[in-house]
């Protein structure tokens, strides 16, 4: 009998899969406990839209992702901290400033995707790289002032 997995079943296969299994397994098993749905046309036909639709969309997004990133590179955004004398920072500047200050220049960029190697602790021009996706990134100039 040939079913669709509706979730991960260990030696059988993943989600979205279509699988010829036994009729036992199938009924007693896997339509028992909501892990399966028979694969009729219908369902074929659905699963099959389903999947062209998710591939769309992330293509989609990578597409957004490849322009914000030629938009956004070599971005400036100044971050006005305190400081002491010495232009040392009381503490360090956090990635949620750095996005805060994209945002007001208009990107909306999660604080999650701003890589910091090393703490931010001293007034001056920084150059930090910004990962949209796993193989999509750029460059962003951050200048750390004073109040």
């Amino acid at each position: 009998m040939k079913v669709i997995l509706t979730a991960d079943v260990k030696g059988t296969g993943k989600k979205g899969d279509i699988k010829e299994v036994s009729d036992g397994f199938a009924r007693n098993f896997l339509f028992k406990k909501g892990l399966a749905t028979e694969a009729d046309a219908v369902a074929v036909n659905s699963l099959n839209m389903k999947k062209e639709a998710e591939d769309f969309h992330r293509r989609e997004e990578i597409r957004l992702c490849t322009e914000l990133a030629a938009k956004m590179n070599l971005a400036e955004v100044t971050v006005k901290v305190k400081c002491g004398e010495t232009g040392k920072v009381f503490g360090s500047v956090t990635t949620q400033e750095i996005a805060d200050g994209l945002k007001t220049l208009g990107y909306d960029v999660d604080k999650k995707k701003i890589i910091l190697k090393e703490p931010i602790k001293k007034v001056g021009i920084y150059r930090l790289d910004v990962k949209l996706q796993p193989n999509i990134s750029t460059k962003i100039v951050v200048k750390v002032e004073s109040l």
